[in-house]
């Protein structure tokens, strides 16, 4: 009785111990019919990564506008602008409604009416 009882105890042992690599085998429980396939970890490669270049523009000067140049006073009068109007009205009639004779007339009459003469 005693060896019988040896005996299943070391083969549970030493069963327990070859099958303990089950995992080339898939879930074909030990059957091996040429569809032996190793599970293999995936070889991990670690690279360094690439250093973050940042461009920066170089600085430029912005000068500030110029100050506005006043040229004395203000050289618009009421007698240019109504001499503008007379002058665009007889350019428009003189012309018989051609638009260029009528800014001619305008701009002479500004000129007169401004005392430019």
């Amino acid at each position: 009785m005693l060896k019988i009882t040896t005996v299943i105890v070391f083969g549970l042992l030493v069963s327990s111990a070859a099958l303990a690599d089950h995992e080339q085998w898939g879930h074909h429980h030990g059957h091996h019919h040429g569809h032996y396939r190793p599970i293999y970890r995936e070889e991990v490669i670690y690279y360094q990564p690439a250093p973050v270049v940042e461009y920066v523009p170089a600085p430029r000067y912005y000068a500030p506008p110029p100050p506005p140049a006043y040229y004395g006073y203000d050289q618009r009068s009421p007698q240019g602008l109504l001499g503008g109007m007379v002058g665009s009205a007889m350019g428009y009639q003189l012309g018989n409604g051609d638009p260029i004779a009528a800014g001619i007339g305008a701009a002479a009459g500004a000129l007169l009416g401004n005392g430019m003469y």
